[in-house]
């Protein structure tokens, strides 16, 4: 229980973590998030060993300093592809690389890795041996309490206890098994049961790694809940789906006073220069507030903002007016009237 003490404080940096979800945290998104939370770590979306070491490096790796502290999720099977991999994620300025052991989609099923290297404890402890010989940033394992046949807690302290031993010495749990035929990813990551009593007691077993929860959690009241039984909390579609709820974390979770924002509309004020300059390289406005859809969700005014961004951002046109246009729908009756007059 020492232990947990000691990981367990504000200075921890991995108590409070945004997901790595496919298709959502791009650089965009994370650039998004770091104007609402300072002291958040954020992951990319799972990057595959042969993307890296045989497609475009830059186009994969490209991120924003203003990321920091971001950490590269690799997904792979193979103990030297994921180190030089590893080894590129250290070169292009990561603060972490994570293995990806929980994703339960067929096509990584095919390619032997995500979800179903549960069934293979000796070979991740392989891989995140290779991977730390192979840089100087920690290395850290995501994955699922079980997949498909494993229905004992033992078996899951097998996965853990082994993988260590490859000096993994943090590990992000989600509170889930995977089951691998059957389910898709979006119905594997709600229908499997939740069992956070598992994860509590994988803290309790080794006290001396650091311990993440993943899986439902959508407030910072159940974040703090969970904070008492485990070192550190990952939350992957609340923010994504309510932004706002990443400006509490500062503050509520690392008893912080600089806050990144003080309102949604500095929030959106402080995205227009990046979104200017994105636009001048040749992106679209589309795909940076694609991200940023729910920043008024429960607010006045909320649906329009989402209607009009979905309308208009995609034209070859819009620019960073268009979010004006957008937040204009969500200040006060009064204040409109008075804009209007």
């Amino acid at each position: 229980m020492t232990d947990l003490k000691v990981h367990n404080t504000r200075h921890n940096p991995w108590r409070f973590n945004t997901a790595p979800c496919m298709d959502w945290t791009d650089r965009h998104c994370r650039r998004f998030w770091r104007t609402l939370t300072r002291r958040a770590r954020v992951y990319t979306e799972m990057v595959t060993t042969g993307a890296l070491l045989h497609g475009d490096v830059e186009r994969h790796l490209r991120f924003n300093d203003e990321e920091h502290p971001v950490a590269l999720q690799l997904g792979g099977a193979s103990p030297s592809d994921l180190a030089a991999c590893a080894r590129l994620g250290e070169e292009w300025g990561y603060d972490e690389i994570n293995l990806n052991c929980g994703c339960p989609s067929d096509r990584v099923q095919n390619g032997r890795f995500g979800a179903c290297l549960m069934a293979e404890p000796k070979l991740v402890r392989d891989c995140v041996a290779s991977m730390r010989d192979a840089c100087d940033i920690p290395v850290t394992v995501k994955h699922r309490i079980g997949i498909d046949h494993q229905e004992c807690y033992s078996e899951l302290v097998d996965f853990v206890g082994t993988v260590a031993k490859g000096g993994a010495e943090v590990f992000i749990v989600h509170a889930r098994k995977a089951w691998l035929q059957g389910l898709s990813p979006k119905e594997n990551r709600e229908i499997p049961p939740l069992n956070y009593e598992w994860v509590y007691r994988l803290k309790q077993d080794f006290p001396k790694l650091t311990i993440v929860i993943n899986g439902g959690i959508d407030t910072l009241d159940a974040c703090r809940s969970h904070l008492d039984r485990v070192d550190g909390v990952m939350l992957g579609r609340a923010p994504y789906q309510n932004p706002w709820l990443l400006s509490e974390v500062d503050e509520g979770l690392f008893d912080a006073t600089d806050s990144a924002s003080a309102s949604r509309e500095a929030t959106i004020e402080a995205m227009l220069p990046y979104i200017t300059e994105q636009l001048s390289k040749g992106a679209r406005l589309h795909h940076v507030t694609r991200h940023m859809l729910g920043l008024y969700q429960g607010q006045y005014g909320g649906r329009q903002y989402r209607r009009h961004l979905s309308e208009q951002s995609h034209k070859t046109e819009s620019g960073a007016d268009t979010l004006l246009e957008a937040m204009a729908f969500c200040s006060a009756p009064r204040e409109r009237a008075v804009v209007s007059g």
